[in-house]
């Protein structure tokens, strides 16, 4: 089983994914964690990183294609980056999407970065821009676009327990002779 957690900065995807992959005995696979050792190699911020980025294709293109590499050829496993949907496309047996509130997000994030939650709100903003600016232009995503998604949830409506618990019972009611068919991604163009 593959299966995909996507959303915007500050959404719970890392927390939820975990234990996700955790609860259903499948690895873990954080396009974040990637991208933050890239911009630590680098001595940067993510932020800082994600503006860099725009200006070098081939950074967005390296970890892209490692994430699309994963979901081509591994089983078992959560795969977890705001374009693991996108990626992972058809392999996917479930592509779910996070989502939160700006506010609640930016106190995630600030908690989480130690931060004020105003520069993380501004930080936030300007990453999102930078990221939705470069899917558009590199691989035609608009990561606005949830049609491709079998879930979207807003994380903020539930604790993290009980968050789990929706995840879970949302993969164990699967039943493969009720699936009519998944969402088609179409019109991305992999050219890492």
């Amino acid at each position: 089983m593959l299966i995909t957690v996507s959303g915007p900065p500050g959404s719970g995807k890392s927390t939820n994914a975990v234990q996700l992959a955790d609860a259903l005995g499948l690895g873990h696979v954080s396009g974040g964690d990637i991208f933050r050792e890239m911009a630590a190699e680098r001595d940067m911020t993510p932020v800082e990183f994600n503006e860099f980025a725009e200006e070098d294709p081939q950074i967005d293109r390296d970890l892209d294609r490692r994430l699309r590499e994963i979901a081509v050829e591994r089983d078992d496993v959560v795969l977890e980056s705001r374009l693991a949907g996108w990626l992972a496309a058809e392999h996917a047996d479930f592509r779910f999407w996070f989502d939160a509130p700006l506010s609640v997000r930016a106190e995630r994030i600030a908690e989480r970065e130690a931060k004020g939650v105003d520069r993380a709100r501004t930080e936030t903003k300007r990453r999102e821009a930078s990221e939705r600016k470069r899917y558009r232009e590199y691989y035609n995503i608009d990561i606005e676009d949830l049609s491709i998604y079998d879930a979207a949830y807003n994380t903020a409506r539930w604790g993290p327990e009980r968050f789990l618990d929706v995840l879970v019972a949302t993969v164990e009611a699967y039943d493969p002779a009720d699936d009519e068919g998944k969402s088609p991604v179409e019109g991305v163009a992999y050219d890492f």
